[in-house]
Formats: C-alpha cells, sequence, structure tokens
C-alpha cells in the first residue's frame, strides 16, 4: 500500500490512515494497490459505542431468539434521578429502599441536563411523593405511588410473607412495607379470556392430526402455504470447544418444496423462516404446574377463540374453531420463554392464587403502587412462564385463560449461508437441491443454575447433536429421518434485494452475521470480471475456535482479492479495522454499482461500525459529522449502503 499518515484527530476523533490514493485535498476515489488477504478481526468485547452513529437499515427481519425485548440504555443522569427518587421517603410508613444490587435498566429519557432542570421537575424534598406520581422517566416506573393503609383498617398492619421457594427468590421482586392492610390502586383489569375448549364432536374423532415434530397446519406463518417438512441432509458444528458462541451449519433438502406463484426463489442472501417449538420438558413441566390431567394433554379438543390472529401467526383476524390438542397448543403455539411478564399475565395468577401472601405481592405488581418492582421484574434475566408458576405454586388458572395471555410463539429467520442456485447433493442416483444456514445457540441464565438455550437455536442445536452423535457411532444420519419446518421466508429482505451481479463489493460482518456474505463471494466469483472486486471484513473473537466457513467459501479464497485477515493476540475489533481500510471503503462506496454490505448484532458490531464509516467518510471527503452522517443517509437510500442487524 502507498505510504501513509494520520490525519489529525480532531477531524473525526479517530484516527483515519491517509495514503496518496485519497486524501481531503484531493478526495477522489481510486482502487487502494496491495491490500493482505484475509484478516479475521477479533471482536470480543465489541465496542457499542456510537458517536454520531448513523441510524441502522430498516427493521432486522431475524428474530432474536432467546433476548427479550431490548430495553433502550438510560441516560446516566436519568438514571441517578431515578435512585435518588426511589430512595425518598414517602410517607411515615414508607421505609427507604435497600442497597441496590445494579442500576434499574428500564425504559428512559433523559430528563435534566444540569442543576437547573432538576431544581425545576424536583423544588424540593417535601415535594418527593407528588413527584413520584407525577414526573415519569419514560418507562412508567416513576408512575408509582406510596402504600397507604386501606381507609378504616385495623392500626396493626400485618406484612406479607414472601413465598419460600428458589423461583421467586430468583425474581429479585422488593416488596417494600406491603402488607395485607396496603391500599393498592389503578390495578390492571383482570384480562378477556379469548379461548375455550370444548369436546370433539363424533364426525371429528376419527380426523388425523399431523406428526408431532412438525407444527399443526393451521399454523402459517406464510400464508397461504403450509410449512415445509425439510428433510434435513446435514448438520455439524462449525466453531471449536471454548468457542464463545456454539455455530452449528444445516443442509435442508428443498428439493420437493412446493412452488409458490409468480417467479418466486431461494435467492441469494435471502431468509427462511423456520418454526421452533417448545421443549418437551417444559410443556410437561407447566402442564403439572397448572395441575391438567396427563390423559387430557394429548387428547384431541375443539378449541374456539373470539378473535385476533392466534395460533396461526399471520392468518386472518377473525373468530376461530380448530380441531386440536391441549399439547400442540402449547408446544408450538405460544411462546413461553422468550417475553419479559406483562400486567394482565400477573393479574390472572393474582386472580387464581389461592395463598394470600402471593395474592397480594401479585395483585401489587398490576398495581400503581408496584409500578417500580414491576419494572424491575421486566428487565430481569429472561423470566419464563414456568419460573413465574413455580414462584408463585398456589396460582393455577386454567390453560384457555392462560393461553389468552401468552403471545406468540413466533418463527425465527436465518440467513442462506450459499449461493441457492449452485448447493447439490447426490441421493439415490438423484441430485438433490440444498438450502444451507448457520445458527449460533443463545444461552442465558436459568433461575435453577446454569444455563438454558434459546426456542429455536436450543431445539436446532438438540436436532444438530443427533446428526454428531449418529456420525460418531458409524450410523447413517439419514436414517434417523429428522426434519426442520420450515418455509421460504424473506427472498426481498436488504441482503438479498440489493444483491447485483456487478460492481465493487465490501462485506462486513461479525459472528454469524458474516454467514450470508458466504453466498455473495460464491456468486461473484462465477464471474470473471467480479473475482477480484470482492473485500470481506470478518470479526471473530478468537480464529482458532470462533471462525466460521474457513477454506468452505465454493472457491479458491485467493481469488476473493483484498481480504483482510488477523489472528488472535492483536486484540482489535471490525470497526477498527473499517477505519484502518479507510481507502478500500472510499472506493467502493464511491465506484459505479458499489455497494457496503453489514451484516451482524446491532448492540456492538452494527453500531460500532457505523460510527467507523462515518469517521472514514469525515476523513476521506473532508466532511464534518452531519454531512458525512447524511452521505452514508442517501447511500442507503441510493442502495449502496445495506445493513442487516439484529
Amino acid at each position: 500500500m502507498a505510504s501513509t499518515a494520520t490525519y489529525p484527530s480532531d477531524i473525526t476523533g479517530k484516527n483515519i490512515p491517509a495514503s496518496s490514493t485519497s486524501h481531503p485535498d484531493n478526495p477522489v476515489p481510486e482502487e487502494p494497490e496491495a491490500l493482505p488477504h484475509l484478516r479475521l478481526m477479533h471482536t470480543d468485547s465489541l465496542s457499542s459505542s456510537s458517536q454520531g452513529s448513523i441510524a441502522t437499515a430498516g427493521n432486522s427481519e431475524v428474530a432474536s431468539d432467546s433476548d427479550t425485548p431490548s430495553t433502550p440504555a438510560t441516560e446516566p443522569l436519568a438514571d441517578d434521578l431515578t435512585d435518588n427518587i426511589r430512595e425518598l421517603k414517602l410517607d411515615a410508613q414508607t421505609s427507604p429502599s435497600p442497597p441496590i444490587e445494579r442500576r434499574r435498566r428500564a425504559s428512559t429519557v433523559l430528563i435534566s441536563q444540569n442543576s437547573e432542570d432538576v431544581q425545576k421537575i424536583l423544588g424540593n424534598v417535601g415535594s418527593g411523593t407528588h413527584i413520584l406520581e407525577k414526573v415519569c422517566c419514560g418507562g412508567g416506573c416513576c408512575k408509582l405511588k406510596p402504600l397507604k393503609q386501606v381507609p378504616g383498617s385495623s392500626s396493626t398492619l400485618y406484612p406479607v410473607t414472601k413465598p419460600d421457594n428458589k423461583a421467586f427468590e430468583s425474581l429479585k421482586i422488593y416488596v417494600g412495607q406491603l402488607s395485607h392492610e396496603s391500599e393498592l390502586t389503578n390495578i390492571t383489569p383482570l384480562p378477556e379470556k379469548t379461548i375455550s375448549f370444548s369436546p370433539v364432536p363424533i364426525e371429528l374423532v376419527d380426523e388425523p392430526l399431523g406428526p408431532p415434530d412438525h407444527p399443526p397446519k393451521f399454523l402459517q406463518p406464510h400464508p397461504p402455504y403450509e410449512v415445509f417438512r425439510a428433510p434435513l441432509h446435514h448438520a455439524r458444528e462449525l466453531t471449536k470447544p471454548g468457542a464463545e458462541k456454539r455455530t452449528y451449519h444445516f443442509d435442508l433438502d428443498v428439493t420437493d418444496y412446493p412452488e409458490e406463484g409468480g417467479d418466486v426463489d431461494f435467492v441469494v442472501g435471502g431468509a427462511i423462516g423456520v418454526c421452533p417449538h417448545n421443549p418437551d420438558e417444559l410443556v410437561e413441566d407447566v402442564f403439572n404446574l397448572l395441575s391438567v390431567p396427563k390423559f387430557v394433554r394429548n387428547k384431541k379438543v375443539m378449541m374456539h377463540t373470539t378473535k385476533g390472529r392466534w395460533p396461526t401467526v399471520w392468518g386472518d383476524d377473525k373468530p376461530r374453531t380448530l380441531l386440536t390438542t391441549r399439547k400442540e397448543l402449547l408446544t408450538w403455539c405460544s411462546d413461553l420463554q422468550s417475553y419479559p411478564p406483562t400486567k394482565p399475565f400477573l393479574r390472572l395468577l393474582a386472580e387464581y392464587a389461592t395463598d394470600r401472601d402471593e395474592k397480594k405481592i401479585l395483585m401489587y405488581l398490576a398495581s400503581a403502587q408496584g409500578q417500580g418492582a414491576f419494572c424491575d421484574l421486566r428487565t430481569n434475566h429472561h423470566i419464563t412462564v414456568a419460573q413465574l408458576l413455580h414462584a408463585f405454586p398456589s396460582s393455577q388458572p386454567p390453560l384457555d385463560s392462560l393461553l389468552s395471555v401468552l403471545n406468540t410463539l413466533m418463527p425465527r429467520f436465518y440467513s442462506l449461508s450459499q449461493d441457492p442456485m449452485i448447493s447439490r447433493t447426490i441421493k439415490n442416483n438423484e441430485s438433490r437441491r440444498l438450502v444451507e444456514f448457520a445458527v449460533s445457540v443463545h444461552e442465558s441464565p436459568d433461575w435453577r443454575g446454569g444455563d438454558r438455550t434459546g426456542v429455536s437455536s436450543g431445539v436446532l442445536e438438540r436436532t444438530a447433536r443427533k446428526i454428531i452423535a449418529a456420525e460418531q457411532t458409524g450410523i447413517d444420519p439419514s436414517s434417523l429421518n429428522l426434519h426442520v419446518p420450515m418455509f421460504r421466508g424473506l427472498m426481498s429482505n436488504p441482503l438479498a434485494r440489493e444483491f447485483v451481479s456487478d460492481g465493487p463489493m465490501l462485506l462486513i460482518g461479525a459472528g454469524v452475521g458474516v454467514a450470508p456474505f458466504r453466498g455473495f463471494v460464491q456468486r461473484r466469483l462465477k464471474s470473471a470480471n467480479c473475482a477480484n472486486k470482492v473485500w470481506v471484513l470478518q470479526g471473530i473473537r478468537d480464529s482458532l475456535l470462533d471462525e466460521l466457513y474457513s477454506g468452505e467459501w465454493g472457491v479458491d479464497e485467493e481469488k476473493v482479492k483484498k481480504v483482510v485477515q488477523s489472528r488472535r493476540g492483536e486484540g482489535r475489533y471490525v470497526q477498527e479495522e473499517v477505519r484502518n481500510q479507510a481507502d478500500l471503503v472510499w472506493f467502493v462506496i464511491n465506484a459505479l454499482d458499489g455497494r457496503v454490505f453489514v451484516c451482524g448484532s446491532s448492540k456492538g458490531m452494527g453500531e460500532g461500525v457505523e460510527a467507523s464509516l462515518v469517521d472514514v467518510v469525515m476523513a476521506k471527503g473532508n466532511l464534518n459529522r452531519p454531512q458525512a452522517e447524511e452521505f452514508w443517509q442517501k447511500k442507503r437510500d441510493a442502495g449502496q449502503y445495506i445493513a442487516e442487524t439484529w
């Protein structure tokens, strides 16, 4: 590469290499020379700072399959104010809050920037109760009311006794001075029951249901088409033991996938949908906690809904009557572990709690006085339905009432990791078409100890393990007859929609986010004119453990010109490499039909890369920050900058 210098840090706030091929005084993009080949960047603690970062392009179509919906990060000053308010004495019967182990992370916005703002809001300490009633930091956790006795009740207070079990302890619910004489207001109404069961009419008694490893026919995430039962051709682990996240590769046989109307097909950069199911042991645990008799769990029943799309996912919003089983509904249609608890759910538990203390605590969480404790509960680590039922064992709501308040179990989307036009295999002297994708296993702490996997990634990992175990014992994996319920999903997502066969292309990804780029490279390198016009920046934590698809890009990787690589020990991040490759970024984004693709987690890599891209344009184009952000926005609008983050 040509000799480099460094722009003064006051231009961008970051050091951007300069070279004779691109300089603020002569910002004409030229193709950089003598770039190294493959550099895989370490991202074990990716910076999530996004100083002046540009917004992500659209909403990711790939759902995180174990994380609860993220809560916006709080402003430090708002956090301090919230914590200080919590410690105020609300009245003579309210004691100070106990030491806070961690700062609350409920949704908040900045409510003050200086002492004058604080004075305007707070006034004086004596108005603390008024503040708690009227001022909210954004997420509702400040709209609590002080605990007071029920008018006319005895002066003797009987504090509630917390349930003595591990599940309740794991929830870390702070009830303060809550007593049975405490008055609770603004309690969430009992949720409407929209589901009911009735016996099966005699003419449907012999009606067959689908196989247990496939969702019921009425589940339609891709209407009007049914979910396809794809044979699992092969599965293997891509990462090595000790990797930060286990990642698996899957080959699905889609030769017999039914035709759909129009010119629809699997495309480079597209994504397939996979329908997950709750593990059998979790479903049985919930049944046991609800005291549902074993003989009725898998018995056919008529299920009636009064409104909504459930349980079809994307069917019409209308009443339904369906033949099913209780186990089928709990297994395939209701999410038991991906969402934080809601007030309607807690109110339902309170309604059916027979223990006096449990009922009071649950009603407290559904009231204005328990708003702070409710916010803390929602920001706890991945609370599950079974965990709450274990925590309040006296509450056993009817199954139809419970199903009425649970969230729908949604499909998960996975980007194709190959060019679907070239992936084939021979089986029984017949060419079979395959689609390939990669899945990283998401884990979170389990209240019983250890970790639990995400709904979809956990199911897929267990399936892959069956293939791996069979191969280790000399058994042909095809004899296992394993299937994955899937459908042709997002073939018009940003990655697929903006893929073109001409023009230089820079692909930036971290972790499993690099998987779709493998298909990009395979397709581009089929054209001799484009073989030297694609570059990949891949972020990994440890190349010996975490590198995905090393040597498996379907072509001679030496043909992939100017792809950068680094080994462990350098401790650099992919966003740093974006700045180091400023000449390359500037050349690609300004070239005819040039495109920059970013794929990965928005929590770290996505924001950091976007900030780096802004820094590069500030330096190479001699622009200020607002101009650089506008530059990338225009490139996004023109389809030259494509970000797929989740």
